[in-house]
């Protein structure tokens, strides 16, 4: 219920900063209005901007206000929000053609002022922002890459935006007027500077080496780090990290992944690594006493935030990951409650861990059922993918108090979630982690 609240009070929070702005143009004693349309246009202009800025503050790793949501929620808010953002913004001029003289602009440009040259080139530059992280592949940008334009172009941007209200100047006739929109987009651009400037700085003193790089299973690894000079970091078992390799953490090249080591042991941590592109396959290049660097922890995804009377964990591939913090860390702490994992891949080779795992389920009250698409001649488990008559079978008895957590490809999940609904098991209490950060 604690979460629920601080979420609701972050939204909040969100609405106030958005018309907050446009309220105060409105203070005092503002000009004429101008006509319903007029005004209307000028309204969707100040929010679109404010939600504009806004787009920094989600952005900026605030853990006080990802923490009721979860970092991936809050990016995907980022990622839909910008395209009401735009519309807001593209609605400006629209309504402005046909009621002044910015419409005879589009038939002869020599009548646009700077006013709105500034106008079409901040809008112009937010298309490119948004086309190309729509169609990053299609554009062959590496994610590095991406991501500094993606940063330099939202300045951009707010400040062409800024240039473009002062030009106008109807609403924005004082210096106070206009020093409260320059300060607002000072201090939500800034947010951007703890990611890019303070968080490095602190990683800095606070540096990691590469222990080993082992083979997980069939394309995939598991990645050791030792603290080096300081003792560690403290993080809920299934949070995850960005994770920066041999390499300043001023370099625009860290990765997220999940924690797969026990929280109990802060200053060596592993992640479980699926080969996905450039950086992660052939992850072995990195040599023990490589230097690294963690931003962290990030996530919600951990039975440390609910209580339970048992867990169910249900893995799709390298999902395996954050499922594995949870379960090294609770046979660490010698917990008992009775415990399910339905862990399901395409061949055995892509099971990872599996050693360990017999392992943990000595150690544990856990019992592992492994699930195969294309099984080894002689298997007795179950085969074919994560299916509800699976979920019959393997689904214990004792579901009151139970938490359910689900991590791996979009489709297993949402397949798995409509699942568990339709057998009875409560939305809260079950646990997603789409581990989509881009």
């Amino acid at each position: 219920m604690r979460f629920a609240v601080r979420g609701a009070l972050w939204l909040v929070v969100y609405l106030v900063v958005v018309v907050g702005p446009l309220l105060l143009m409105l203070a005092g004693d503002p000009p004429p209005a101008r006509g319903f349309w007029h005004e209307l246009s000028i309204a969707l202009g100040f929010v679109g901007l404010s939600m504009l800025g806004l787009q920094f503050a989600t952005t900026a790793r605030f853990q006080p206000v990802d923490a009721p949501y979860g970092l991936d929620v809050v990016l995907k808010f980022h990622k839909e929000i910008s395209f009401v953002a735009f519309a807001f913004l593209l609605a400006h001029p629209l309504i402005l053609i046909p009621i002044t003289p910015l419409g005879s602009a589009i038939y002869d440009p020599s009548l646009l002022t700077w006013r709105g040259v500034t106008g079409v080139i901040a809008l112009g530059l937010l298309a490119v922002i948004i086309v190309t992280s729509m169609w990053t592949e299609r554009f062959k940008l590496t994610y590095e890459w991406w991501r500094f334009t993606h940063g330099l172009l939202g300045i951009a941007v707010i400040v062409v935006s800024l240039v473009h209200i002062r030009l106008s100047g109807y609403y924005v006739d004082t210096a106070f007027r206009f020093g409260v929109w320059v300060v607002l987009m000072v201090v939500l651009v800034g947010m951007y500077a703890k990611v890019r400037i303070y968080q490095p700085l602190r990683q800095l003193r606070r540096p990691w080496a590469v222990e080993s790089v082992e083979p997980a299973a069939q394309d995939a690894w598991e990645l050791t780090l030792r603290a080096e000079g300081h003792d560690g970091i403290r993080f809920q078992p299934g949070q995850f990290a960005w994770v920066t390799l041999d390499t300043s953490p001023f370099a625009i090249r860290e990765h997220p992944f999940s924690f797969s080591s026990s929280a109990e042991h802060p200053d060596r941590v592993s992640f479980t690594v699926k080969e996905l592109g450039d950086f992660t396959t052939g992850l072995d290049r990195f040599e023990p006493g490589t230097r690294a660097y963690l931003d962290g922890p990030y996530g919600v995804f951990s039975y440390e935030r609910n209580e339970a009377a048992g867990f169910v964990f249900i893995a799709g591939g390298i999902g395996i990951g954050p499922i594995m913090s949870m379960l090294r860390t609770l046979a660490d702490r010698g917990d008992r409650r009775p415990m399910v994992l339905l862990f399901g891949a395409p061949t055995w080779a892509d099971i990872a861990l599996d050693d360990e795992l017999d392992e943990l389920s000595q150690r544990l009250d856990l019992t592992v059922t492994y699930v195969l698409e294309d099984p080894p001649d002689g298997w007795q488990s179950e085969t074919g993918v994560l299916s509800p008559e699976v979920l019959d079978r393997h689904l214990p008895n004792w579901r009151g108090g139970t938490q359910y957590f689900v991590c791996g490809p979009d489709a297993m999940m949402d397949a798995v979630e409509a699942s568990l609904l339709e057998r009875g098991v409560l939305e809260d209490h079950i646990n997603l982690e789409r581990f989509d950060l881009t």
